[in-house]
């Protein structure tokens, strides 16, 4: 059976029950949030921050810290989630939303994180270039060899893989430190910074873009599994104290984020702004401009190893996030070496052809892409996250209070917000730039509009959701207690179950048509993404459950009297149903219209039509 442990070559590999002393037990818990730090410091934060500095010096320094306090509370919620259901991010929204949108979302986070290592990619490859005068295509190629570098480190442990990380987490820290010494920033103007302030329009856009950089979608599933690599007292103090100890991890390693973010900054303003230079905006043009200003040649040589640095460790953990998006939403594991070196790729080859084609220059547009695509996709991560946490019924005592609530969806209203400007903004620039932008009618802007779609749904669903449980008092996916009336019509009867309130209806049509003397299939179409690849080979925990439920309602229907058979189908209910429907010979099959509306009318009533003209017998659609 495959596992439904997260990351589970590490799960739990790391003990701190037997740890005692607060000291002993910090170090024990200290690590996950590190390799999620790394995210925060990568090239496409580079990119703002200088930006920033160039052209307004130290007044933007409020808005990393502002986005470093959206980031802290984000990621404490992830570590939560982990620790208290014991599943990460991908898995816990696999079991709350419909097949059909996780497979969407699951389709959008590989994207997501493929635009992340693109990034990355060509950050460290920039670093290889300036730092050894490596042409930028070889650079790419190199990127690969990270691969077997992950793999090396898995070999080792969790223990020895965040070493590594610190290691060039400290290396980027150092860097800048030295950096900032060579420039000499202004203390009183740095300090003024932090006081709220936007100059004019551009720094607003500046300012966005630091923000939409801040929080990025793969760090969040990253999070909510790496902390399930510690084995915790599963008591509710134990818990209690896992989340005490992981926040601690959290704010320090955030921290160290906002210090490297704020230092590029600072370094900015100091060598740039306060010289006129202030429409820096390149990696490699402030590379160009540090020993010129300056005067110092190992500036500019500091600079280029805390890029490598940067570009390498955001790379290791881009590729743990591809890992658990694919195995949590899934279900589905390959082998790591192949999952590392398919994500790898699919960064590599479109910066590869890009470069190849137009030339190194094109870098600059290949990273907004990738911030692009990073904010499209950030809202189907933050939101699940909020709902989830907030969840009592899921959560127990640990749901989030009320204060908590209300930061988080100001949190992600306005990230959600800002990064929804920035992909509006970009699509009209690139429209109003391209010689022919039908493409971008056709293809582009269709998929942003669906995107908005499943995004409206992924937030309000759950509210809809729950009101009608309120009301109905009805928890989803319970066996109903079965209440059935007579009647012979038909002889074999088939009909469509999905372990809901609207079971009880359909078995009840049904059973009204053929008495006792008629056969009964009970159908139920297993529709997850793993099933839709693997058909009946998938044996995972879902698979599991509705096939216990069906034997529930065997049992009960048969001490009633009734002769039942059941059957799993897997995939498409459009093409499951008919095929089971045509090999068993029934002469009727009962189906629930369950009421949808809206999207999930379009969703589920086209599958009812399908299903209507693929069967040769009547259909029999209750409501």
């Amino acid at each position: 059976m495959k596992t439904t442990k997260s990351l589970s070559e590490v799960h739990e590999s790391v003990d701190t029950i037997n740890k005692k002393g607060f000291w002993k037990k910090l170090f024990a818990f200290i690590g996950p949030a590190y390799l999620v730090s790394v995210g925060y410091m990568d090239p496409g934060n580079w990119a703002t921050d200088i930006a920033g500095g160039s052209q307004f010096g130290y007044q933007l320094l409020w808005v990393l810290l502002m986005s470093n306090l959206m980031a802290l509370i984000l990621q404490s919620l992830s570590a939560k989630l982990g620790l208290v259901q014991g599943l990460d991010l991908a898995q816990a929204s696999r079991a709350t939303y419909p097949p059909i949108v996780n497979l969407f979302n699951w389709v959008l986070a590989e994207i997501a994180i493929a635009a992340c290592d693109l990034a990355e990619v060509i950050g460290m490859a920039i670093g290889l270039q300036l730092l050894f005068h490596i042409p930028l295509l070889v650079g790419v190629s190199i990127t690969v060899l990270d691969t077997i570098l992950l793999l090396i480190l898995s070999r080792y442990g969790m223990r020895k893989m965040e070493a590594f990380i610190l290691v060039l987490i400290a290396t980027i820290g150092l860097a800048f430190i030295a950096e900032l010494f060579f420039s000499k920033p202004d203390g009183a103007a740095l300090v003024k910074g932090f006081i709220p302030t936007i100059p004019n329009h551009s720094a607003l856009y500046i300012a966005i873009g630091i923000i939409g950089a801040t929080v990025m979608p793969h760090n969040l599933y990253l999070h909510s599994s790496l902390v399930q690599t510690r084995k915790i007292d599963r008591s509710e103090a134990g818990i209690k104290e896992a989340i005490k100890f992981n926040f601690i991890d959290t704010f320090i390693a955030l921290n160290l984020a906002l210090f490297v973010n704020a230092a590029i900054l600072i370094l900015a303003a100091a060598v740039f702004f306060s010289t006129g230079h202030n429409e820096v905006a390149e990696i490699q043009d402030a590379y160009k401009l540090l020993s010129d200003i300056l005067g110092n040649n190992l500036a500019p040589i500091l600079f280029a190893v805390a890029l490598i640095a940067a570009g390498q460790s955001s790379t290791l953990t881009g590729t743990l996030s591809g890992q658990i998006v694919m195995e949590g939403y899934l279900n589905l594991r390959i082998q790591p070496w192949l999952r590392r070196i398919i994500t790898r790729l699919i960064a590599i080859v479109p910066a590869f052809i890009v470069i190849y084609i137009k030339g190194e220059e094109a870098t600059g547009e290949l990273l907004i892409l990738s911030q692009v695509l990073l904010s499209l996709q950030l809202g189907f991560a933050v939101i699940p996250l909020i709902h989830l946490t907030n969840d009592k019924k899921k959560m127990g005592q640990f749901a989030n209070t009320i204060p908590v609530k209300i930061a988080a969806w100001a949190i992600a209203t306005i990230i959600i917000a800002l990064n929804a400007n920035l992909v509006i903004e970009t699509i009209l620039g690139w429209i109003n730039n391209s010689e022919n932008p039908s493409i971008l009618y056709f293809i582009v802007v269709p998929l942003v509009v669906i995107s908005a779609i499943f995004l409206l749904y992924i937030t309000f669903s759950p509210i809809i959701k729950k009101v009608k449980l309120k009301r109905n008092h009805v928890p989803d996916g319970k066996v109903e207690t079965l209440d059935i009336f007579g009647g012979i019509k038909y002889h074999c009867i088939a009909i469509t179950v999905d372990f809901s309130s609207s079971d009880n209806k359909a078995i009840s049509n049904a059973i009204a048509q053929g008495g006792n003397t008629a056969k009964y299939i009970l159908i139920h179409i297993v529709e997850t993404a793993g099933a839709r690849l693997m058909g009946n080979e998938i044996d995972d925990l879902e698979t599991l459950s509705d096939k216990k439920n069906l034997e529930q309602y065997k049992i009960e229907l048969e001490s009633k009297g009734f002769t039942i058979r059941t059957k799993l189908g897997f995939g498409n209910p459009k093409k499951s149903i008919p095929e089971i429907v045509n090999e068993t010979n029934c002469d009727l099959l009962v189906m629930g219209a369950h009421g949808h509306k809206a999207l999930k009318d379009i969703i589920f009533g086209t599958t009812l039509d399908a299903v209507r003209h693929s069967v040769k017998v009547p259909v029999l659609i209750v409501k």
